[in-house]
Parts: C-alpha cells; sequence; structure tokens
C-alpha cells in the first residue's frame, strides 16, 4: 500500500488566492502580498483561537503574517474540549474568533449550527492529502484547512514477532507461539466497548455505519452498520470474548502497560502510545491492521484543521492566513514536531517521513483509512455502537444485540 503523493510545496508559496474575489477589499493601512501589480492588499485584524499544544507554532506563524501584511494576529488559547461549544455559542454573538482549531468530526454540528464558512482553498487543495481534505468537507463545501491526520495501526514488538502477521488468524497464532500472557492486546472499556479502535476489524466484514453518496460524503439515509456483514462481525465479537482475545476488563490503559512490559507482541493502538514503548527499550514496527472478515481492515482517520467562522468581517485575511500560512510546509513541519501526528501537507508528510519509521508506519495505514463520519446522525450512532460491542463480548446474543442496535440508531435518526 503506497501513501498517495502529489507535487511538493514551493518554499515561497505566501502568494494571495487567486480565486478570492477581492473587489473592495484594499485599504491603505494595511501591508500586502508580493505580487506585483496583482497584489492584494489586507487591512484590519484577526482573532485564532488555538490550544496550548499548538500555540507557539501558530504565533510563529502569525508573527510571518503580520509582517507580511500589516494585519494583527490576536491568539486566544483555549482547552481543545471546549473549543467547539464555545465556537458555537459565540460566533452569532459576534464574540467568537475569525479562525478556530479543531476537529474534523465536529464540522456537521458547526456547519448545522452556521457558525463556519467554507475555506478558499483553490488549487493548493491538491497539495493535502485526500482523506485530510475529504474529512474537512462537508456537502460538497471545503470548510476547513487540515493540518495533521491521526489513526490507529498494529504496533509489534520485533523480538517477539519478527514478521508481520498476514490476517487476524495468523496473528493470534503468531502471538500464542510467542509464549507471553496476551496474544493480542486492544484496550477496551467495561460499558461501552471500544468501537473506534474495534471498527477496523468491523469493515474487514464490509460493515461501514453509513454508505456514501455520488461525491463520496457519507448517506445517513443509507445506514449499513446492520447490513449482513455486521451480522458476521457481531458473531466474530462474540467468539473473540469468548476466546478471551477480546476483555473489557483491559482498558487502554492495562493493555500499554502489559505490552510495555513485554507480555504481549500485538497492540492496536496509535502513535500516542509509542513513545512508551520506545522509552521502555523495546523494539517496534508498525504494521497494517490484519483482516478479520476477508477485505481491507480500515480505521477511522481523525483530522485535525483550522476553520474560518462564518461571522468573520476580515474573511479575506483570515482565509489568507489559513491557507498560505498555517497551510504552509513550514509550520505543518512544525506543527508536526509539537504534536507528533502525521502531516496533512503531502509534502510535509513526506519531509517526516523520511526521518522518522514510526511516521512513516501510520501513514501507510492511514491511506487505506477512512475519515470519521461528521455528520449529525453519527451521535445516534455513538449512543448505541459502544454498550452493544461490550454486552456482546460479554457473552450476550451477538445477531439479536446487533439487530437491536441497528433498529435502534435508525429509529434515533428517524
Amino acid at each position: 500500500m503506497k501513501v498517495n503523493k502529489r507535487g511538493m510545496i514551493a518554499l515561497t508559496a505566501m502568494a494571495a488566492i487567486s480565486s478570492l474575489t477581492l473587489a473592495g477589499c484594499a485599504g491603505s493601512d494595511g501591508g500586502s502580498s508580493d505580487g506585483g501589480s496583482d497584489a492584494v492588499e489586507y487591512t484590519g485584524e484577526i482573532t485564532v483561537w488555538v490550544d496550548a499544544d499548538r500555540a507557539d507554532v501558530l504565533q510563529d506563524a502569525a508573527d510571518a503574517f503580520t509582517a507580511d501584511t500589516g494585519v494583527e494576529v490576536t491568539m486566544v488559547q483555549k482547552e481543545f474540549g471546549e473549543i467547539r461549544d464555545q465556537f458555537i455559542q459565540q460566533v452569532p454573538t459576534g464574540e467568537g474568533p475569525d479562525v478556530a482549531v479543531g476537529a474534523h468530526d465536529w464540522l456537521g454540528t458547526l456547519v448545522t449550527n452556521g457558525v463556519v464558512a467554507p475555506v478558499e482553498l483553490g488549487d493548493r487543495a491538491d497539495e493535502f492529502e485526500q482523506v485530510a481534505i475529504d474529512a474537512v468537507s462537508y456537502e460538497g463545501q471545503t470548510y476547513g484547512v487540515p493540518y495533521a491526520i491521526e489513526n490507529i495501526a498494529l504496533l509489534r514488538n520485533t523480538d517477539l514477532v519478527p514478521e508481520a502477521p498476514t490476517d487476524y488468524d495468523d496473528m493470534i497464532a503468531k502471538g500464542k507461539a510467542a509464549g507471553v500472557d496476551y496474544a493480542f492486546l486492544v484496550g477496551l472499556d467495561p460499558e461501552a466497548a471500544d468501537p473506534y479502535h474495534l471498527y477496523p476489524f468491523q469493515t474487514s466484514f464490509d460493515a461501514p455505519v453509513f454508505g456514501t453518496d455520488a461525491d463520496g460524503a457519507y448517506d445517513p439515509a443509507d445506514l449499513q452498520i446492520g447490513n449482513d456483514g455486521g451480522t458476521a462481525f457481531a458473531e466474530w465479537l462474540g467468539e473473540q470474548g469468548a476466546a478471551g482475545i477480546l476483555n473489557t476488563n483491559i482498558t487502554g490503559e492495562l493493555a500499554k502497560e502489559n505490552f510495555v512490559s513485554g507480555k504481549s507482541p500485538f497492540f492496536l493502538t496509535g502513535p500516542w502510545n509509542v513513545p512508551a514503548a520506545v522509552d521502555a527499550g523495546l523494539n517496534v514496527a508498525i504494521d497494517p491492521i490484519p483482516s478479520a472478515g476477508g477485505s481491507d481492515a480500515q480505521p477511522f482517520a481523525g483530522v485535525q484543521g483550522f476553520f474560518l467562522s462564518s461571522e468573520s468581517e476580515n474573511r479575506l485575511a483570515a482565509n489568507e492566513f489559513m491557507v498560505n500560512y498555517i497551510g504552509s510546509q513550514e509550520v505543518q513541519v512544525a506543527l508536526y514536531e509539537v504534536g507528533g501526528r502525521t502531516p496533512a501537507l503531502t509534502a510535509a508528510y513526506e519531509a517526516a517521513v523520511e526521518s522518522d519509521p514510526i511516521t512513516a508506519g501510520f501513514g501507510e495505514v492511514g491511506a487505506n483509512a477512512v475519515p470519521m463520519p461528521s455528520i449529525p446522525e453519527m451521535g445516534a450512532v455513538w449512543e448505541f455502537w459502544g454498550v452493544t460491542e461490550a454486552a456482546i463480548i460479554n457473552g450476550g446474543d451477538p445477531a439479536a444485540l446487533w439487530s437491536k442496535m441497528a433498529a435502534d440508531i435508525q429509529g434515533a435518526i428517524g
């Protein structure tokens, strides 16, 4: 599986976006970007909400933007988990920011509340990984500039198992042959399992949550989680629970502790748990997630990016800052260096993977990932999904529980 690579970005890419409507946007007191007779002048100021982890990088970008354009950028630090609700509350009052960092699965709620505006990426759209652009798009419109892609993969202790497994059964066989406590580890919750981590196995049974429309967008009218593949996946969950391979008493933290202490050769997890394994002296590799049902095991891709307020009074400048500063290779590499998440910009991704095989491994798996649905109807899925998986793993009737779950989700969606 190869990562889709697009053309390298010129390091001097700070030009104005030709596709924007520029009439009425010039001002006598603002700076201008280089561009000869076609230069765009920007005025005023913009406010950006950012979390603490990305504040320093964004401040450097903001300083460069101000030096180039004369537009002042006010950076406001927020707790990441509070940004979505505060953005929804404050934007309609005119008190919100021009730009805010956020997760792509907020997008359906942000769009339906009318608080975000489309972003004009122009030709720059082709310079980002397609899964990232898909994730920040809604009903045919692009609403954000992505900067990071995050997904899970199979973390393998190469001293215990030297070769990657060919499928799920091969993984379990290799894990048992290693002679340690656990053939395979994935963190689960006693009450709600973990649909996010189990989803690749579900997709390998051809049981996505939703189908897609002609444009590739998730279609809430096409609920597929309850199809025949979903029932087969439910039966498989029950078998894995009965065998003790999947155990809702092994939480994410316990799974990490056991893997780090060498008690399992395989751990289904994300890049956030790799440093603990490396610090413990383990030799590790990143493998594709093995298929349990015969088809590709596709994890969810979570994408983080920056959104433009629908009430921004300086939308042109805000768009320029997002696209050509936050979206620059220099800034995207810097964001990767402080956060460890795979860059969304293809050129930044290529620069990162050249020196980091861990990032390269997660990136390869991520190239086959699917965006986590951001449509509002996904809320109904989360309500019933995990508790059903936990009940099945713990001995409940797979077919009956899965069928009831699908009916409950359909009823909640209406």
